[in-house]
């Protein structure tokens, strides 16, 4: 097993592991629940962490990561909804009004 994130929050530790296993990665999470000794060990040494399972998976993991971490703008335009006609900014595949899907007839 390999470590491939580390972050102050176990919500983001969770989305992360869920993003990876969507994937196919199999990983699991450490320190989950040790926030709660950060004042007798350094903060750090007790955040939550992911592991890659397969050592082969870290590369490819760890793309990943870094994708959902960047805040740059998706690429492309907006797009309208085909059921309700809402407009939606590209980084979205459903319409949060309705559950319609991009490119849906």
């Amino acid at each position: 097993m390999k470590r491939v994130y580390s972050a102050h929050s176990p919500l983001l530790v969770g989305h992360m592991r869920n993003l990876l296993e969507n994937e196919g990665i199999r990983c699991t999470t450490r320190n989950m629940g040790l926030v709660g000794g950060a004042g007798e060990l350094p903060p750090t040494a007790v955040w939550p962490e992911l592991w890659v399972e397969r050592e082969i998976d870290h590369g490819r993991a760890e793309a990943i990561i870094e994708a959902a971490l960047d805040d740059t703008p998706p690429e492309g335009e907006s797009w309208r909804c085909r059921e309700c006609g809402e407009e939606l900014e590209p980084q979205f595949e459903q319409c949060w009004k309705c559950g319609g899907r991009r490119g849906r007839l």
